[in-house]
């Protein structure tokens, strides 16, 4: 039986990590390891600042390394915090000094996607300067919703101080994850094969949905004239 009463979910999801990430999470290690919480720093200050490495990958590779003894949780913690709040300036300082033109006119080239800003924009509209704290938690707004902040020139400090507070929970969860993980991976690594299927049906189904709407989409098309 898995050690402390590891939950199947975690497992579950920490597997299928290691298993679509495999290589990514290989290299996060590796960089982690070598620099310390400086690796964890910079790499979450990246991932902050929009570049498409994802926090779901850095904080579990984290905690599974708090695990080895690497480092302290709440170190590597507030680590990735501080990197959190080191990316989402970045971002800020965007939407402060360059504004919504500068973002939808260049903002592709720095992978910034229009529809999710516009969602940020929407969200920070409707709950206010609050929403700075609780987005840090939210998958697709808490690197985007620095640039509505900077747009609407909210205030730097009480902005600083939402972005590092709010981002710790998330950390803290992604974190135990890795770290539960890392207690369990000699048990779990049974049911490897399993999640070897589980991924490739994942995978399958989601090309036949993709082949079933590209031919809807053209049969639209040959309907109405297209």
């Amino acid at each position: 039986m898995p050690r402390r009463g590891a939950s199947p979910p975690v497992l579950f999801i920490m597997g299928l990590i290691e298993n679509i990430f495999g290589p990514a999470a290989e290299w996060i290690k590796g960089y982690i390891s070598e620099w310390g919480y400086i690796g964890i720093i910079v790499t979450m200050a990246i991932e902050s600042s929009n570049v498409p490495i994802p926090s779901e990958i850095i904080l579990p590779t984290a905690g599974y390394l708090v695990y080895e003894g690497r480092f302290t949780m709440w170190g590597a913690v507030l680590a990735a915090a501080t990197g959190n709040l080191i990316g989402s300036i970045a971002n800020y300082a965007l939407g402060f000094y360059g504004g919504r033109p500068l973002l939808e006119k260049y903002g592709k080239y720095i992978f910034i996607k229009m529809h999710e800003l516009e969602a940020a924009d929407r969200y920070f509209n409707k709950y206010g300067q609050v929403t700075v704290f609780f987005s840090r938690n939210l998958p697709l707004l808490r690197t985007f919703i620095s640039l509505p902040a900077g747009i609407s020139r909210m205030n730097f400090l009480w902005f600083c101080v939402l972005t590092f507070f709010g981002s710790m929970p998330w950390s803290a969860m992604l974190m135990w994850m890795g770290f539960k993980y890392g207690e369990n991976l000699e048990e779990f690594k049974k049911y490897w094969d399993i999640l070897d299927y589980a991924v490739i049906a994942a995978i399958l189904l989601l090309i036949i949905y993709w082949w079933f709407k590209v031919r809807k989409t053209n049969a639209k098309q040959r309907a109405n004239g297209g």
